[in-house]
């Protein structure tokens, strides 16, 4: 876990965090796939992004982006997830449309269940070879103050579906009620994921999640990546984190973590 004191702090550290990443894997591989998350924190860290000196570093034509989830909104409404991205970085680099790939939008003339098998189509047709999806570099999350992750909720089918790779929502606990999320097989197959919270509504979720909660009741509990599982929050969001977990192990501070 990497403690920031306020949201600024943390937004500028994964950015340049992630500038630093993308160039190593760049170099590796030749081409990096990330998914991105919405909310608060997750735009900040795009617009930290796009405000960095080290953002046109990055050879953006090798990067392909995904999303975790989306809400089921028109093309170009203001609460999509997509929408945001674009605002905050991906309309101000230089990358071509097709390595965009954005959840279906409601007003695309198909309804929620086509919507989620068009995006799994998409998942499948940009999959590796040998391989069921493309492989994830690095997965964004959010953690919402419930513990849910993407659009999977505490008690919701979503959080336990294992067949699927994407699925449809359409009770969500906070507006829209209609989503389209991965689920969590799918998350885990990323060989990083990020979670970025703050503020002390988040304290009481990340507390939950690094004690183990069951998955059905915390969904962020069962997030877990292939190489690493980073929590970028501030020191609001660890008000609730056991004693017992605030070790040099678990309770990182440094930046050397992967």
């Amino acid at each position: 876990m990497l403690v920031h004191p306020d949201k600024p702090a943390i937004a500028a550290s994964v950015a340049a965090r992630f500038l630093t990443k993308m160039v190593d894997l760049l170099d590796e591989f030749g081409e990096a796939t990330v998914v991105l998350t919405g909310g608060t924190m997750g735009t900040a860290v795009l617009a930290a992004i796009n405000a960095s000196p080290a953002r046109d570093t990055i050879d953006w034509s090798l990067v392909h982006f995904w999303w975790g989830d989306e809400r089921w909104l028109p093309r170009g409404d203001a609460e999509r997830n997509e929408t945001q991205a674009r605002d905050a970085l991906l309309d101000h680099i230089e990358i071509d449309p097709s390595r965009i790939h954005a959840f279906p939008a409601s007003d695309d003339g198909i309804d929620l269940d086509a919507a989620a098998e068009v995006y799994a189509l998409e998942l499948a047709q940009h999959a590796h070879e040998g391989a069921a999806l493309p492989r994830f570099d690095i997965t964004f999350l959010g953690v919402g103050p419930d513990g849910h992750v993407a659009s999977l909720f505490p008690e919701q089918a979503g959080i336990r579906e294992t067949a699927a790779t994407v699925v449809a929502v359409r009770s969500a606990p906070k507006p829209p009620p209609e989503r389209l999320s991965l689920t969590l097989p799918v998350i885990n197959s990323s060989t990083r994921i990020w979670l970025v919270l703050a503020g002390s509504d988040k304290a009481s979720a990340l507390g939950l999640s690094l004690a183990g909660a069951s998955i059905n009741e915390v969904p962020a509990a069962g997030v877990e990546g292939r190489r690493s599982t980073l929590y970028y929050v501030d020191r609001e969001a660890t008000a609730e984190v056991p004693q017992n977990l605030t070790t040099t192990e678990i309770f990182w501070t440094a930046a050397d973590a992967d």
